[in-house]
Parts: C-alpha cells; sequence; structure tokens
C-alpha cells in the first residue's frame, strides 16, 4: 500500500507546497519574508514543505491542521477530543497504520469509517483505504505528530507490552528477564553444596584455594584490561573524521536522524538539556529529538513544556510498566523513530555539535554490518573532587584505549549507555534493548557481535557529569555490575552456540570482561584483608595456617593487579591532556574498594531485586560545562 501512497509536500516544491503557501500569505500567518525562509530550508534539506514549517517553528500544529484541512477540502479531526472505538482500532498494526499516514478512528451507524488522515486523499488513496476497512471512509485531516499521539494512546497497552516483553518472547534464552536457567540453578546449588562441604571437612585447605582462586580473579581481569589497553594505544582505531569532512556534506544528502532522550525524574536538569541538545548542528527539517518521559513524571513534562524547546523536539509519554527501567523507555521510542538513524543521549549530556554529521560520515565508510559508532564521554566536572578525578581517570582510559584495544583486537565490544548512534533498521533487527538487562548497552554489544555486526569508534566527544558522592557512586556501580553479572548469565546458557557464532577467542574476552568484571571486583576487599594481614600479622603466625609461598605469591600478585590499574588509570590523561588530575591515579586500589562494595550489593541484588533500576541522581555537580571548550583528539601513545 506504501507504494500507492502520494508524495508528500515538497517532493515537486513548484507544484505541491503553492497551495500551501498561498493560504499562509492570505490568511496573513506568514509573510513573504517568512515563506522564503522555509522556501531556503526546503529547497536545501528537500525536507517535505509541511514538516519544514513546524520544524522551523513557523506554524504550529494546530494551524497546520486547519491549513491542510482547507486545502484538501477536509474537516479538521481533533483526535483529542473526537470518539474513538479503540477495540475497532486494534485490529491494524499501528506501527504499519502510522508508516501509511492514516488510521481508522471509529464506525459510523451507517457502516462507513471514520478515518484521519495525515496526506492527501487521492481517489486511489481512498479506495485502498476503503478497500483496507471493507466499508465506505469518512476523512478527517490531521498532522502526522497528531497520528503518532493517537497512536501512542490508542495502542498504550500493546506497546507498553511489545516494549517489555517482545524479546522474551522471541529469544527467551536472550532475555535477562528470567535471571537463572534451570541448569544454571542446578549448577548454583551444587556449587553450593560442595563448597559447604569442603568449608566443614578442610576448612584451611579450602580458605587457600578460595586465596588462589580469588588472585587469579583479580589478576586475570586487570591485566586483561591493560594489555587490551596497550594495544588500543598502539592502534589508534577510532573512526577520524576532518571538520573539513564535516563542512561538505550539503543538507539535502543528510539522512532523516532520531535523538531518544530517556529521563525520569530529571526536571532539575531540563533547562541545561534542551540548550545542549538545540545546539547541534543538523538540520532542524530531518532532526527529531524525542524526550521519553514516564507518564506519571507530570514534573519532568512540565519542565520541558517551560524550557521552551524547538518545534522538532517532542515529548513521548511512556506508558505504564513493568519493568520500569531506562531500556524498556527506549524501546517505545523506538516505536515511534523515523530516522535512519539514531542516538540515545542521557539527562546531562551536552554532545559535541557535530557528533551527529560525523556518525553520518562513519556510516556512509563503513559497510552494511556496522550497526553502531560509539562516542566518547568526558567530564566537564573531573576536577570537583578526589571521587570525580578518578572516575574521569576509569573513564578515559576505557573510552580512549580499552574500547579502541577490542575494536583493534575484533573483540566483542560492550557499548555505553549514551552516545550511541545506530542504523535505525539494524537496531530493529537486533530486537532493541533488553529491558531486563541493567546493563542493556553491553548486552546489545555482544548480541551485535552474534550476528555478525562490527561496532565502531568516532572521534567526537559528548560532555557528561561525574557523579560528585560515594553513595550515589555505588548505586550506579551496583546496577552496572548487575547488569554485566546478567549478560555473563544469559549468555553462558548457550556457550556453544555462542562459540559458534563468534569463535573461541572473543567468547574468551566475553568471559573475561564483562563476566570476570564483577568477579575482580568482589575479591577487592578480600584481598585487601589479607593483604594487610600478611604485612601486619608476623609471620611465624600466618605460617601457622597457611604456607607462607603461597600468602606472598597472593600479595605480590594483588599488587601487580593493582599497578596495572593505576597504570591504566594515567594512561587516560594522555590523550586529552588531563595532567591535572593525574596523580589522583595512586588513589585508584582504593577507588576499587567501592566497586567491591557495590559489587557485593550487585550479587544481593541479582537474586533479591534482579530488575530494580537505581536511578542515577545527576545534575548535582556544582561546576557548570563549558560549552565553548575545544577539545582534541590527538593520538595518544606509552
Amino acid at each position: 500500500m506504501q507504494n500507492d501512497e502520494p508524495m508528500a509536500y515538497g517532493a515537486h516544491p513548484d507544484a505541491d507546497a503553492t497551495a500551501l503557501e498561498r493560504l499562509l500569505l492570505t490568511s496573513g500567518i506568514l509573510g513573504d519574508q517568512q515563506i522564503s525562509v522555509a522556501r531556503a530550508a526546503q529547497a536545501r534539506t528537500g525536507a517535505p514543505f509541511d514538516e519544514v514549517l513546524v520544524s522551523l517553528g513557523l506554524v504550529s500544529e494546530r494551524i497546520l491542521r486547519s491549513l491542510l484541512a482547507r486545502e484538501w477540502g477536509l474537516p479538521v479531526l481533533d483526535l483529542a477530543t473526537t470518539d474513538r472505538d479503540e477495540s475497532f482500532i486494534r485490529q491494524w498494526s499501528g506501527q504499519k497504520l502510522l508508516a501509511q499516514h492514516w488510521m481508522p478512528v471509529r464506525r459510523n451507524p451507517d457502516g462507513s469509517v471514520v478515518v484521519a488522515t495525515s496526506r492527501p486523499v487521492t481517489p486511489a488513496r481512498r479506495a485502498l483505504i476503503a478497500a483496507e476497512v471493507e466499508a465506505a471512509v469518512e476523512f478527517g485531516a490531521v498532522s502526522q505528530w497528531d497520528l503518532r499521539q493517537f497512536a501512542l494512546s490508542v495502542f498504550r497497552h500493546e506497546i507498553a507490552d511489545e516494549a517489555a516483553n517482545a524479546l522474551s518472547r522471541r529469544s527467551p534464552l536472550l532475555s535477562a528477564k528470567t535471571v537463572l536457567s534451570r541448569g544454571q540453578v542446578a549448577g548454583f546449588v551444587l556449587l553450593g553444596l560442595v563448597a559447604a562441604g569442603a568449608v566443614a571437612l578442610w576448612p584451611v585447605r579450602t580458605a587457600e584455594v578460595l586465596i588462589v582462586a580469588m588472585s587469579l580473579a583479580f589478576l586475570a581481569g586487570t591485566v586483561f584490561r591493560y594489555v587490551v589497553a596497550v594495544r588500543g594505544a598502539r592502534f589508534d582505531m577510532v573512526e577520524r573524521i576532518s571538520d573539513a569532512e564535516v563542512g561538505e556534506l550539503r543538507d539535502r544528502d543528510l539522512p532523516r536522524y532520531t535523538v531518544l532522550v530517556p529521563l525520569y525524574q530529571d526536571a532539575h536538569v531540563v533547562s541545561r538539556l534542551v540548550p545542549n541538545l538545540a545546539r547541534l548542528d543538523y538540520p532542524p527539517e530531518k532532526l527529531e529529538v524525542l524526550f521519553l518521559v514516564e507518564q506519571e513524571d507530570r514534573a519532568t513534562q512540565e519542565a520541558i513544556d517551560a524550557a521552551r524547546p524547538p518545534a522538532n523536539f517532542r515529548v513521548i509519554s511512556i506508558p505504564p510498566g513493568e519493568p520500569q527501567t531506562k531500556p524498556r523507555a527506549l524501546n517505545v521510542g523506538l516505536f515511534f523513530a523515523t530516522g535512519e538513524h539514531l542516538v540515545i543521549f542521557d539527562a546531562q549530556d551536552a554532545p559535541d555539535r557535530d557528533q551527529l554529521k560525523k556518525a553520518v560520515i562513519a556510516f556512509r565508510r563503513g559497510d552494511a554490518r556496522l550497526v553502531c559508532v560509539q562516542a566518547s564521554l568526558t567530564n566537564f566536572n573531573a576536577s570537583e573532587n578526589t571521587l570525580t578525578r578518578l572516575s574521569t581517570l576509569e573513564s578515559t582510559s576505557w573510552f580512549d584505549y580499552v574500547l579502541a584495544g577490542l575494536e583493534a583486537l575484533d573483540l566483542p565490544m560492550p557499548l555505553g549507555g549514551t552516545s550511541n548512534h545506530f542504523r535505525t533498521a539494524a537496531l530493529i533487527e537486533l530486537g532493541g534493548w533488553d529491558p531486563h538487562n541493567m546493563t542493556e548497552d553491553a548486552d546489545l554489544g555482544i548480541r551485535a557481535k552474534a550476528l555478525g555486526y562490527q561496532v565502531g569508534l568516532i572521534n567526537s566527544a559528548t560532555d557528561d557529569e561525574a557523579i560528585t558522592s560515594a553513595g550515589v557512586f555505588i548505586k550506579q556501580r551496583t546496577r552496572w555490575l548487575k547488569g554485566y553479572l546478567q549478560t555473563a548469565l544469559l549468555h553462558a546458557r548457550q556457550p556453544r552456540q555462542l562459540i559458534g557464532k563468534i569463535g573461541l577467542r572473543r567468547f574468551a574476552s566475553f568471559a573475561v570482561l564483562v563476566g570476570g568484571t564483577p568477579l575482580a571486583a568482589l575479591t577487592v576487599i578480600p584481598l585487601w584483608i589479607a593483604a594487610l594481614a600478611i604485612l601486619l600479622t608476623p609471620t611465624i603466625e600466618l605460617a601457622e595456617l597457611f604456607p607462607v609461598g603461597l600468602l606472598w605469591a597472593a600479595f605480590i600478585s594483588f599488587v601487580i593487579g593493582n599497578s596495572a590499574l593505576v597504570y591504566l588509570a594515567m594512561m587516560g590523561t594522555y590523550k586529552r591532556g588531563q595532567f591535572d588530575i593525574i596523580a589522583t591515579a595512586v588513589l585508584y586500589p582504593f577507588y576499587m574498594i567501592l566497586m567491591s562494595i557495590a559489587a557485593y550489593r550487585a550479587v544481593v541484588q541479582l537474586f533479591s531485586k534482579p530488575h530494580l533500576w537505581e536511578r542515577t541522581v545527576r545534575g548535582r555537580s556544582k561546576i557548570a560545562p563549558d560549552q565553548t571548550a575545544v577539545r582534541t583528539y590527538e593520538v595518544g601513545g606509552l
């Protein structure tokens, strides 16, 4: 049916838009100068003329609806107040109807059907829709946004259910909705019984085995990350896109882009967020920014209204449902996304102005397997306190070296939670995000690799806010580490299949990075206790319990692992020139104690509250981001 759609305004600008221009001029809504501005924007971007008018803020949706109705010779249909028959409407697919720019509203007593349309009605279109509803049709004019809001209202239960359960229904073994499979439950029960028996029968030997196991787990995790980071420093794998290349892009050749911004209880940062996103250098006629706000979060919705965002910024009210997580909201946003490409930004983000254009260039350079490109994150409040300095050291080494190393070695790359740019069609093929996974980004990176897709990096950054308090930090890392455990467990349900898809080397990398990260964090506090015991307890007394050589070997491995972490933290400063925080790297072993506390909370929550999303409170920094800062991306060395 889509092939028979009449062309939207702008397909033939000298013909299709003329009548609408006359209406705007004769009614006095716009003047010649404003019409010229709209014409120029349409010629520059190739966007439909009616969408140009709204995106530039020249006319409102209400006025556009009235004008379209007059031009098409149809009555205006107010979908917010008109009677509807939802059971009748739900006979069709909401997404299909939106793509075809019409939607049935109700059946009249005489058997005819009231149809809302956001496109003109030709005889062929009337016949096709009448055949679809199997009745005579009575049209009313609406805007495309009216249709999208109407679909969200009518199909709210279906949309909420699809966002929460589509992946678990289609691929239950790839969904974290079920924490442990039966086999995994049996395995953990057996392991627990064996451990309990060993402690009862051979307590000292069991302690020795635990010391060795914890030392190896900590050393393996830190050394693996160190080796990958060194590789990333030697081979800079970031897609380098110059300002000249960005400048050569023509607006007409740019694809439509969707920005998804999940928000929950973020009213206090909206006044900063709106101008941060309004700075994006992308034609508004081809850019839609969708704020994904939970239905009950009235404060955030009111804050968005008060911020007076540009006309192409919209609010999607997320229907109630469980689990109430960021990935569930993103799945709802994906349902309404119209862009060829799509990116996620968080409430506190301030992306580089040209980031979307750099992503477009990167996708054009790559082949169809390139599903996502990741921009790096920078912390605008890095120097605020010791915790923000340590967090910045961790994130810079991760984005600048570890991710580059994973790319250089062709290993699975866990995505970050923000500034991920996708090919929308490929993202839909992947099944969107797992709403039950606390690190839906890392899980999506693994699923992408399993299906043969590639993830890349671009030389663009997003200003983020480093967490300023230990309590909030521990809650955030609890969620992250719980998500890593979820991801490791669900992909371990079918290890042979995963190895068959990505290979043994990549599987081992996934196991060490995703599964090993929380395990290594769990060892930190026990190893600190053991290290202090070795240093503070006389050797003779220790020898009565454990072999001294074993204890010192564990101590040395602990020192080596922490030294690797300190060096990794220091590496992060080179590429970005943040030498003022480099001395803080010596405190990184103590920073890992906070990570260890979070890891133990993650294990408890994995079994008690597996789908609890502990919200990270943002906007508490006393330092405001500097939007005038110029970033450099020099290749770092060792």
